[in-house]
């Protein structure tokens, strides 16, 4: 018998009944009414959905994109009695630092193809080697191609535990890690609780208490009207998956238009675009990101994660340098002062970038790329 614990080989290989089923299901899709509107205020537009739906079912080319992904070695392990799935991408350069990087919803390591390349060998896209990584992309539990946990526990802090786990397995003793979203509420715990083999953490979306309202800059009253709109027109999906995963899950398990359109107005909401989400990510990538949620029926499973940690953000401040690259288009924006007053002599990198969102990665993959070799050359 083999140990679950051995590092076992993964490739991506979707069944044609799989892919045949989606058409189906796209063919009968049941169309709800067009909104009463002309803008995205009650959610995605009908026309844009269906646009998207056809080019899904006729056009793109999932074997080309999955041979894509799979380019990238990738893994199973069991961490903590779940197998999750994960892309070890070892850098050429024999230097090169360890580094975990996680995603959040919705999105997946699909966010990552981009930057995987710069990260891991820098000389062959223009770089310096001392900037070398040797990238590890876990899919989150419930997530992709990682297990779906069957009982509750499964928090952001079990799965920063599992994370410092699974990079000791893979033979680091000394790494860094790095965050947004949900991965950025992971990342921070990795650095709060496991510095004894974390060397640093670098964050796009760092989770903050303003220090202050007295005195505002226009900036900082800017991130607080942004934010307040946010909390009263833009929180409604977490509120579903906070308390009701299991209910959302039926309808995004049945409908790949249901599951399509739940993801992709997060795009357009939270990417740096002028009204379009195609503005800021591209259809195909939009796609591949749907489809690791719709070919693994993580509707509700990857919902959960709300439901297990919504109610309690990681306040933990990390011990070990931290790095924050704030993006304009980010869901929260927080200031270099409150930054400062959060993780004090911690913070060794802060920088408010002209260009990108909340997925910077795929968005503005050259200043993401930037951003992080920057952060951790501070721990030279």
């Amino acid at each position: 018998m083999t140990d679950p614990t051995d590092i076992r080989p993964f490739r991506i290989e979707v069944p044609d009944d799989d892919l045949d089923d989606l058409h189906r299901r796209l063919d009968a899709t049941r169309w709800p009414d067009e909104e009463t509107v002309d803008d995205w205020s009650q959610g995605i537009p009908r026309s844009y959905v269906q646009e998207l739906a056809t080019y899904w079912r006729d056009t793109y080319d999932w074997r080309a994109r999955e041979a894509r992904l799979n380019e990238f070695p990738q893994f199973v392990t069991d961490l903590d009695g779940l197998d999750v799935h994960f892309l070890h991408v070892r850098s050429p350069h024999e230097h090169a630092r360890p580094m975990v990087m996680t995603h959040g919803w919705p999105g997946s390591i699909a966010e990552f193809q981009d930057v995987i390349g710069p990260l891991t060998d820098p000389t062959a896209h223009g770089g310096d080697a001392a900037d070398a990584f040797h990238v590890v992309c876990p899919s989150l539990p419930g997530y992709g191609f990682s297990a779906k946990p069957t009982e509750p526990g499964w928090g952001v802090g079990r799965i920063a535990a599992a994370w410092d786990t699974l990079m000791a397995r893979l033979g680091y003793d000394r790494y860094v890690a790095q965050g947004g979203d949900w991965g950025s509420m992971v990342t921070t715990l990795i650095g709060a609780r496991h510095g004894d083999h974390c060397a640093g953490v670098h964050l796009n979306m760092p989770i903050v208490i303003p220090s202050s309202t007295d005195d505002l800059s226009e900036a900082e009253q800017q991130t607080i009207a942004d934010f307040e709109w946010h909390r009263q027109w833009g929180t409604g999906y977490s509120k579903i998956q906070s308390t009701r995963p299991q209910t959302l899950g039926y309808g995004l398990a049945d409908s790949p238009v249901g599951q399509l359109g739940w993801i992709v107005e997060k795009f357009q909401q939270w990417t740096d675009n002028d009204g379009h989400p195609e503005d800021a990510v591209d259809r195909d990538h939009l796609l591949d990101n749907v489809m690791l949620y719709w070919l693994a029926n993580a509707g509700a499973s990857s919902a959960r994660l709300y439901w297990e940690s919504f109610d309690s953000p990681p306040f933990e401040v990390p011990q070990v340098p931290v790095g924050c690259s704030i993006f304009p288009r980010e869901i929260f924006r927080t200031s270099r002062r409150w930054a400062e007053a959060h993780f004090g002599e911690q913070l060794v990198h802060f920088n408010e970038l002209e260009r990108g969102g909340h997925f910077a990665a795929f968005e503005v993959p050259d200043l993401f790329v930037d951003e992080v070799r920057t952060c951790f050359r501070q721990l030279a």
